[in-house]
């Protein structure tokens, strides 16, 4: 019966909520998935004329029910769906608190821009590209930030058309799934638009800022609505091409090369190495992969390799204090103080509570023979993290060094209250206090 078929539907809207909100917790992008339930609630199950929905609205017209509006719980569906979303949300709020995230320039530029216009058009921009990654994926990076894609600044820039191109087919395909005479057709590129649309909206910028420039990871979901899309393209040229064999073969051609990329970049994340170099190619002005493959070669032991790397990250983002933190303490392990002591000092400048700077840099002024330099360069690391046995480390040397024994072992004893595994530590304590009987 009705009452039945009501209540069964009211069961699987809450389930819909539930599993919205587990995948909310994976990430949040997931809470997109009950506004796509309601577009398919719509459109496939209720066959719902969206442009003639809006007529009808526009105009007031009451008789909202011809338009399936009702048709079978349709309204109370969507309420429930409304509701259960409002509710993670708030549940959301009450964990996480109001406040966003605190992002950085380097980390989404063209949400820092002074003009509305080079935010706007840098914005479509950015939808372009990842509509382009759906289309062909090949241009594929772990990270997209640090100056990888530089903004559009001026409407000379030839990129433009990249977006130009995007709006044309966008208004093309809106146009088709709103006023086509054909409502199978209309049904299809709305639900495939609606499957594209929505669950990119987290990402887009226009709600509130986000930390990224391109994340290949929030193109998952849209990937559904291109595909939708694509495959009736398909079907539709198929209908009217004369040599099909010609088309089913561009179609398994088109399968074949995804596939292929697919297993190559599933071999790319399995290396830490062969996923950072393979973004040397796809983004040469991203600072932070440069720095990732000088880390790398530095934690397998080739400084040379790796200076070499840290160089250009810092010459492509002269603010980079990782990397000039990490050059300037393969440079003091090498004994080439005075450079590695010009890095940290600016590592410090640009970010005063860097605290892993400021012991490098102690080090460093020990080793050139500035003792009380060195001595507040290590407490200014302490104060900017209070559990730092390293520095404690380093600090206690600093003492011995100068016999200030009682100072020495006290440092060495913060150092493993803090860290009781701190072998060094406990070596160095043994001896001081062989030493004074």
């Amino acid at each position: 019966t009705d009452k039945e078929g009501h209540a069964f539907s009211v069961f699987w809207v809450l389930v819909s909520v539930i599993l919205g909100a587990i995948a909310m917790l994976c990430k949040e992008q997931g809470i997109t998935i009950l506004g796509l339930n309601a577009v398919f609630d719509a459109l496939v199950i209720n066959k719902i004329n969206l442009l003639e929905l809006i007529r009808k609205l526009l105009y007031k017209d009451k008789s909202l029910e011809n338009a399936g509006l009702l048709r079978k719980g349709l309204l109370f569906r969507i309420t429930l769906l409304m509701c259960g979303g409002a509710g993670i949300l708030y549940i959301r709020w009450r964990i996480m608190g109001t406040g966003p995230p605190a992002f950085t320039e380097v980390d989404n530029p063209a949400s820092f821009a002074d003009s509305l216009f080079v935010r706007a058009i840098n914005y479509n921009y950015y939808y372009s590209l990842n509509a382009w990654l759906l289309l062909c994926p090949w241009w594929l990076c772990f990270d997209w930030s640090m100056g990888c894609i530089p903004l559009i600044k001026s409407v000379s820039d030839w990129r433009i058309i990249a977006l130009a191109a995007l709006w044309f087919c966008l208004i093309g395909l809106i146009c088709q799934a709103l006023c086509s005479e054909d409502s199978h057709k209309r049904r299809i590129l709305t639900l495939g638009l609606g499957f594209l649309i929505i669950p990119f909206l987290p990402a887009s910028n226009l709600f509130f800022r986000v930390g990224f420039v391109i994340a290949e990871r929030v193109i998952y979901l849209p990937s559904i609505g291109y595909c939708i899309l694509f495959t009736y393209g398909f079907s539709l040229l198929s209908k009217q091409a004369k040599k099909k064999k010609i088309l089913a073969v561009a179609v398994l051609g088109i399968l074949l090369i995804n596939v292929m990329r697919c297993a190559l970049r599933s071999s790319q994340w399995r290396s830490e190495e062969q996923l950072f170099r393979s973004a040397l190619s796809v983004c040469p002005l991203n600072a932070k992969v440069h720095y990732n493959v000088g880390k790398n070669l530095a934690d397998k032991g080739n400084q040379s390799a790796a200076i070499k790397y840290y160089r250009e990250a810092v010459r492509l983002n002269p603010k980079y204090v990782h990397a000039m933190n990490n050059l300037g303490n393969i440079l003091k392990e090498r004994n080439e103080l005075h450079e590695a002591e010009e890095l940290l000092s600016l590592a410090v400048q640009i970010q005063p509570d860097f605290a892993a700077a400021w012991m490098n840099l102690g080090i460093v002024q020990n080793s050139l023979r500035r003792f009380e330099e060195a001595e507040q360069s290590y407490w200014t690391a302490i104060k900017h993290r209070k559990k730092y046995p390293d520095c404690y480390y380093n600090l206690g040397r600093l003492y011995a060094d100068l016999n200030r024994h009682i100072d020495a072992l006290n440092a060495w004893r913060n150092a493993t209250v803090l860290k009781p595994e701190h072998s060094l530590a406990w070596n160095n304590m043994i001896i001081l206090l062989d030493n004074t009987g």
